[in-house]
């Protein structure tokens, strides 16, 4: 304990190390996490001629160099991350020829079954976008067909975990299947002829978790912008107006994206995104309280992040019969995602806040945090592959930010007695590193 009340007896310069080491770590890996990413790759599926044939767009260069897309969503995590920038480099026909080598074992890790009959996939065709920015995730087209048993009324199809998602949709028949399969699901016995359309209520139940699943842990970028609306002041009735009016926001662009009537390129969406999250963060630093321009910003920016779900809903599209159920399931998801996001950072900092406030509770508080920065570290060590599983990514990566935060409300604590304590010492560096974050994203999205 003494050696720590030294430590923080030369407070402004502790602060300035742990809040540019801070801002270092968490830069670093989350503009690492933006390069990468995995998307997910889309099936079309259409049956003439007792032939079944599918369209599969993907990103052939992870399948080839082996990446589990399960288990991580960023290439630059994986072991096998220099294999998949060499592939990445490769000029179309050199990759081409690097798919077909490696089509034997793809196959083999399909499942593919007709009324229970095993199928034999058979690669019809290949073609591959040029080169272009090595930064950018490049998709694929490749074609299979498979001959179907005689009179064969379902068809049931999935592959390896290590795929990762496969969106599949069946074509030209009247309801039609549409499915979004993980971690190596098989969809349902699809009949043939048409008819195997999801209900509303199963398309709302299932786009929920596809929702939450892009915001935590995909969405680093709505999630920075939702941790800048709490760091301005963690009370319930400022925190419910911004997070309000925000939800409102993103959902109307979010519909009207969908459905059609507003198109904005990802090239311009996604830079004014990540300046949303430097706004809001550097407006934290010198307010004190919701501004009376603030709630029109949000609203504002709301609009915007609306249109960044949108385009990841048209990576593989909405359900036409079950559009408006698919919709609501994923904003609802969206949603969960948010709170599951503003919950955990309050149970982050709320016995900063309380001690702040007055509570006499510095010696449990700091106990806590202790135990909470030691139990942080030790899980980004161990990276426990069940953690690596859910979070997507190394436990690091979510680790160094929240442990920052635990070491900084622990010296909240010991200088309780200073003015504004929690807010110079754990709100101004969270809101200074979410800034710093934010701008190396709109320099990357402008100029990378």
């Amino acid at each position: 304990m003494r050696i720590f009340l030294s430590f923080v007896s030369g407070a402004k310069l502790a602060f300035l190390r742990v809040l540019s080491t801070a801002v270092v770590v968490w830069g670093a890996t989350l503009s690492t996490v933006a390069a990468h990413e995995v998307l997910p790759s889309i099936g079309d599926m259409r049956v003439s001629d007792d032939v079944v044939t599918f369209d599969i767009r993907a990103n052939l260069e992870s399948f080839i160099a082996g990446i589990d897309l399960t288990e991580t969503a960023n290439t630059n995590e994986s072991p096998n991350a220099a294999t998949y920038d060499e592939l990445r480099a490769l000029p179309p026909a050199d990759l081409v020829a690097q798919f077909k080598a490696f089509w034997p074992r793809m196959a083999a890790g399909m499942t593919l079954t007709a009324d229970g009959q095993s199928l034999t996939p058979v690669l019809l065709d290949v073609s591959v976008e040029p080169v272009g920015s090595l930064a950018v995730v490049r998709a694929s087209n490749f074609s299979f067909s498979a001959e179907l048993p005689a009179d064969a009324q379902t068809l049931q199809m999935g592959w390896d975990s290590s795929f990762g998602v496969l969106v599949l949709r069946q074509m030209d028949v009247p309801e039609p299947y549409d499915g979004y399969l993980e971690a190596g699901g098989l969809s349902d016995q699809i009949p043939l002829a048409g008819g195997g359309q999801a209900t509303g209520w199963e398309t709302f139940v299932d786009y929920i978790p596809v929702g939450f699943d892009h915001i935590v842990p995909k969405g680093l970028d709505h999630i920075l912008f939702v941790l800048g609306l709490f760091f301005l002041a963690a009370r319930f009735r400022p925190l419910l107006l911004q997070v309000s009016l925000f939800t409102l926001a993103h959902t109307i662009t979010l519909a009207l994206a969908a459905l059609g009537y507003v198109n904005i390129p990802g090239s311009i969406v996604e830079p004014l995104i990540a300046a949303s999250i430097v706004f809001i963060a550097v407006e934290n630093i010198w307010a004190r309280g919701i501004s009376k321009w603030r709630p029109y910003v949000i609203f504002g920016f709301g609009l915007l992040h609306g249109l960044g779900f949108a385009s990841v809903l048209g990576e593989f599209g909405l359900p036409e019969g079950t559009f408006v159920a698919a919709l609501i399931g994923f904003n609802l998801g969206v949603e969960v995602g948010q709170l599951f996001v503003i919950s955990v950072a309050f149970l982050a900092v709320w016995q900063a806040v309380r001690i702040d406030r007055g509570k006499n509770e510095a010696g449990r508080g700091f106990a806590i945090y202790l135990a909470l920065t030691v139990s942080v570290i030790a899980l980004s060590v161990l990276n426990p592959p069940v953690l690596v599983v859910a979070l997507e990514n190394p436990v690091w990566i979510f680790g160094a930010p929240l442990a920052a935060v635990f070491i900084l409300s622990m010296v909240s604590i010991q200088l309780r007695d200073q003015p504004d304590a929690y807010r110079r010492l754990v709100a101004i560096p969270a809101s200074v590193a979410i800034a710093s974050v934010g701008a190396y994203w709109v320099v990357e999205r402008v100029f990378l």
